[in-house]
């Protein structure tokens, strides 16, 4: 039953970001059929699972959908039941902070106390019921006041490609394997010795970049932190659904601050120490990974039944494939026979028009591709 375990009568609005481009997944994503609207790791694609995993928490008559004019019309296929005015098209990219806060002015103007989650749609989770607990708990800490939730989890390895929140006392009517606590700050991406330093310490969790805050306590935060911002994002909410709404959005939007919400929001109000913030953690712990490179969805099928007792460690999608002396490969070239001999943490990419060949060690520089082909003048290939 959506939003069971909340407060009565309270409404929960999901918000999924879906306007990345994906460009360290090149070649197989691209600007018109971006990392979200592909299935990566099954059947269904990477923001219909997203959808899925939030049908007992919500309605999907509340979710809404923030993306561009690219994948607009793709998404609304994929998300047929979806209400298709819920689905927003920002006229230009600007970072996460002003996409969550336009969805917390529109719904402040007749529900301010509806609780906002915040969701990338480039998640992937295993244990879809522990996600739906943990989502309605925080829900129910998100509507408790002046409360900002954010979701972490605990770092198995030092890694420099996420944030780190370092965490605080545990608050007194936290429960069980849910003991929600303090946050004392945010660290973006930090370099290596100091992921290493936070590792060894226990106390810090990756930022899973999913939030939960009232959207009065959200343009709340944006007016007093953006106060810049603020403004433009009102006169947005107040022409939606009238016919001048295409017209202000595409002017008014782009003058918003390329700014993500985390440099926004949390941060500054993190700096006003545990007791005054409000932010607060919950443990993420239901299989959560995010899929940012060819590495981490290599990592991601090596945790599959399927993959998981395997001593090469190789993921090789292809027609058919043979492998001698080879480990740790990542293979995608549907229709073609594969042969690896006596190669080792490679991945191997084709599509109709590209081949990516690189390391999982240097896979996270596959956007730098993406940049050369633009300057090139390939936007056939971007």
């Amino acid at each position: 039953m959506p939003n069971e375990g909340s407060r009565p009568g309270l409404k929960f609005a999901p918000v999924i970001l879906a306007g990345g481009s994906g460009t360290r997944f090149w070649p197989r994503s691209r600007r018109s059929r971006a990392k979200q609207v592909l299935a990566l790791d099954g059947e269904r694609t990477m923001i219909q699972q997203t959808l899925e995993r939030l049908r007992p928490v919500a309605d999907v008559g509340d979710v809404w959908v923030i993306t561009n004019k690219l994948l607009d019309d793709l998404i609304a296929e994929q998300l047929p039941e979806l209400p298709r005015e819920h689905i927003l098209c920002e006229p230009v990219a600007r970072n996460t902070a002003p996409a969550c806060a336009l969805a917390a002015f529109l719904l402040e103007k007749s529900e301010p106390e509806t609780v906002i989650g915040i969701f990338p749609s480039d998640h992937v989770v295993k244990d879809s019921e522990q996600f739906a607990k943990v989502i309605r708990a925080g829900v129910g800490l998100a509507a408790a006041g002046d409360n900002i939730v954010v979701l972490g989890v605990t770092p198995t390895q030092p890694e420099t490609g996420y944030g780190y929140i370092e965490l605080g006392a545990a608050i007194a009517d936290g429960k069980g394997d849910l003991q929600a606590r303090m946050v004392r700050r945010f660290t973006e991406k930090p370099q290596k010795e100091r992921a290493e330093e936070f590792l060894a310490s226990g106390n810090y969790a990756w930022n899973s970049g999913i939030f939960l805050w009232s959207a009065r306590t959200l343009t709340g935060a944006i007016r007093e932190h953006c106060p810049a911002m603020a403004p433009l994002l009102e006169k947005i909410a107040a022409a939606y659904g009238t016919p001048e709404f295409e017209r202000v959005f595409a002017e008014l939007y782009p003058q918003c601050e390329n700014i993500s919400v985390d440099y926004a929001v949390l941060e500054p109000r993190s700096k006003k120490g545990e007791g005054g913030s409000r932010i607060f953690c919950l443990p993420a712990d239901f299989g959560w990974n995010d899929l940012g490179s060819w590495s981490a969805l290599h990592e991601h099928h090596m945790a599959l039944p399927e993959y998981c007792n395997r001593k090469d460690a190789n993921v090789v999608q292809g027609a058919s494939s043979v492998v001698i002396d080879s480990k740790g490969n990542y293979v995608f070239a549907p229709g073609m026979a594969v042969a690896l001999v006596g190669v080792e943490n490679l991945v191997i990419v084709q599509t109709e028009d590209a081949l990516l060949i690189t390391t999982r060690a240097q896979c996270q520089d596959v956007g730098k591709v993406v940049a050369e082909l633009k300057s090139a003048g390939r936007e056939d290939l971007v």
